[in-house]
């Protein structure tokens, strides 16, 4: 009672103060809370983020790092990314759409992400399959094409490449044979001749049709940078028959490595024309041998075939096989010489001549087994 009395009887000054401090003691109290709640939701923002980073930095990883998989998906003009994003992720190429999405939305990947035939593997993180869509790296093949090969022997290349025998057959009968490499070749010719010996590099997919364009393509911008029809022109050749003849010079003689004609190319080009001019059969084992393995026969050099120039006379039909460049440059500038006759000796030298007993001769001392050979 006494105390509370004491309480009445204080100045108000004294009141006053004592109420400061509880307000103030209420303030800290509040700033201590709302630090509190600061720090708490900092804490929590900072985990979403790290639990956030950590989920999108896991989804950017590979499918499967010890897998050796790899499909072939095909990025069609017109696809969005969120499009493209699916497809992956229905091939199990990624792990996440929206994380692919993402990380293209802000590495300025989206508007580059480009069409065609892509072999990715399950290997590949997202970044790296964002950076292999967005620098065009399409699935490619390569596929040899032997100069000097025939037809046939081109079939088997393009079959070992994927396409079937019906796309083969289809692609060899349908093409433009409009197109300036296939003048004055007689409409019933197949393309013996005319698939250029090269090593080729396609997309994954690429239809058959638009391969041997691309080949014809080549082949022409040769035959033009080479002025190979002016040249031929020149021995009283069509281009039909430049390519028929260039043909047989490929096969008489050993191929070289380069584009340039070999001095035993130019000769044996040569003495063909030489031959074709005075008359004279070219006698080209090389051609009745084509026609006997195409037809499936024995070949025999008697053979009663057009394409068996010991018997007929003039070009065959058609050429016999791809000829080379360095062929083709040989028939459209030949040697400057008088031979008529010429043999691949033993030692696989060649031995020319200009009359037929000197090319008796050259097979009597030099050609003891191979001119024994049909």
């Amino acid at each position: 009672m006494r105390k509370n009395q004491k309480l009445l009887n204080m100045p108000d000054e004294l009141l006053l103060s004592e109420e400061a401090l509880s307000l103030l003691v209420k303030k800290r109290k509040h700033r201590r809370i709302v630090i509190l709640n600061l720090v708490a939701t900092l804490s929590i923002i900072i985990t979403i983020l790290l639990v956030t980073f950590y989920w999108y930095s896991q989804e950017l990883t590979p499918v499967n790092k010890q897998s050796g998989e790899t499909k072939i998906v095909n990025i069609r003009d017109g696809m969005s990314p969120t499009e493209i994003g699916a497809l992956l992720k229905r091939e199990s190429l990624i792990r996440s759409t929206a994380v692919f999405d993402i990380y293209t939305r802000f590495n300025g990947l989206r508007s580059k992400l480009q069409a065609g035939p892509y072999k990715i593997s399950q290997k590949s993180s997202t970044p790296e399959i964002a950076s292999q869509l967005s620098g065009g790296k399409i699935a490619s093949f390569d596929i040899m094409l032997y100069p000097g090969a025939t037809l046939a022997s081109h079939r088997k290349q393009f079959e070992l490449a994927g396409y079937g025998k019906q796309e083969i057959d289809d692609a060899f009968s349908n093409y433009d044979a409009s197109l300036p490499l296939f003048e004055l070749k007689p409409s019933d010719a197949d393309l013996e001749g005319y698939i250029y010996g090269e090593t080729y590099k396609f997309a994954i997919g690429t239809p058959l049709n638009d391969v041997l364009s691309q080949i014809f393509e080549h082949y022409q911008s040769n035959i033009d940078k080479y002025e190979l029809k002016q040249g031929f022109a020149k021995q009283g050749l069509s281009l039909f028959e430049g390519i028929t003849l260039a043909s047989i010079v490929q096969r008489e003689t050993l191929s070289p490595s380069g584009d340039e004609p070999t001095e035993d190319q130019r000769m044996v080009a040569q003495v063909f024309l030489s031959r074709l001019s005075s008359g004279m059969n070219l006698g080209s084992d090389v051609t009745y041998q084509y026609i006997a393995d195409k037809l499936d026969i024995e070949r025999d050099p008697t053979l009663n075939n057009p394409y068996n120039t010991r018997v007929y006379r003039g070009l065959p039909p058609g050429p016999i096989a791809s000829p080379s460049l360095s062929a083709l440059r040989a028939v459209a500038n030949p040697a400057d010489t008088n031979y008529l006759y010429f043999l691949s000796g033993d030692d696989d030298k060649t031995y020319f001549a200009t009359t037929n007993y000197e090319h008796e001769q050259n097979i009597k001392n030099y050609c003891q087994k191979k001119c024994l050979i049909y």
